[in-house]
């Protein structure tokens, strides 16, 4: 009979569901019960607000479009972090993990700071009408901080484990450069940045601390979802919050969804075109 390391299947499974069940589904399932207490017109009520649906829309636009520059400035990042060595390489690869160790209150201080009208950046950006602290573009700004890690770390492996012989073979048949980069290694990359693109745009939909602080909360203008949800419980209006959280819930769930199909889809792309 062989021997397993871990224990056999049944009970493998039973662990499994029972931790998946005390951590994830009981907690949610609460939510939706708790939800559940307005009714069905409470809920479309409360989403139908304006205030309601602005924040909605800041937090999910502005975490959709901080996922999408994540992307992009990731690529060149991780791209010049696996393939180039030039002074100060280690110290740019440990400050990327920062946003990982910095309390995320800290990280919207500091940001604060810098953006402000009397910042040491924002001082110099208000002549030129350029404001960022206070404004939506903050919100964004601290969204793109707080997700870029996950991007960076995502696709560095996998651009340590892309072989060169692949790009040597493209040039030698007369591929140029960019040629080689979008039509060789962008699409064995896709997988991978769609992965890093659901993981920042998940923290960013749900990012609270480093948000609050920079966006100044002006209603109807720079107020987050997670923001109204925690103005609710202070008014010990539970049902109402549970139903925020639960909206907020459903559409990030939708957009984790649409994004692994893409991932399936990608992938068989690419083994079809390999």
């Amino acid at each position: 009979m062989r021997r397993r390391v871990l224990p056999g299947f049944g009970l493998s499974l039973g662990y499994a569901l029972a931790y998946l069940g005390l951590i994830v589904l009981l907690p949610l399932a609460a939510l939706a019960w708790k939800a559940s207490g307005i009714g069905p017109h409470g809920l479309l009520h409360l989403l139908a607000a304006p205030r309601t649906l602005a924040a909605l829309k800041l937090s999910f636009g502005g975490a959709l479009a901080a996922a999408l520059i994540n992307v992009v400035v990731g690529l060149f990042v991780g791209w010049a972090l696996v393939r180039y060595r030039f002074p100060g390489r280690r110290l740019l690869d440990a400050l990327i993990d920062l946003p990982f160790a910095l309390p995320t209150a800290v990280a919207g201080i500091a940001l604060t700071a810098l953006y402000a009208p009397n910042g040491w950046l924002g001082r110099w950006l208000a002549p030129l009408g350029i404001k960022v602290a206070y404004t939506p573009w903050g919100v964004l700004l601290a969204m793109v901080f707080v997700g870029f890690p996950f991007v960076v770390r995502t696709l560095e492996p996998v651009l340590q484990s892309l072989e060169r012989d692949v790009e040597e073979a493209a040039e030698s048949l007369g591929a140029t450069r960019w040629q080689t980069f979008a039509r060789v290694i962008l699409p064995l990359l896709v997988p991978t940045l769609l992965t890093g693109f659901a993981l920042a745009l998940a923290r960013a939909v749900g990012e609270y601390g480093s948000v609050i602080f920079i966006a100044g909360n002006i209603p109807m203008r720079s107020e987050i979802a997670p923001l109204l949800i925690v103005q609710k419980l202070e008014e010990f209006d539970y049902a109402g919050a549970a139903a925020l959280g639960v909206a907020m819930l459903a559409f990030s769930f939708l957009l984790l969804v649409l994004v692994a199909l893409l991932q399936r889809w990608s992938r068989r792309w690419a083994e079809r075109h390999a």
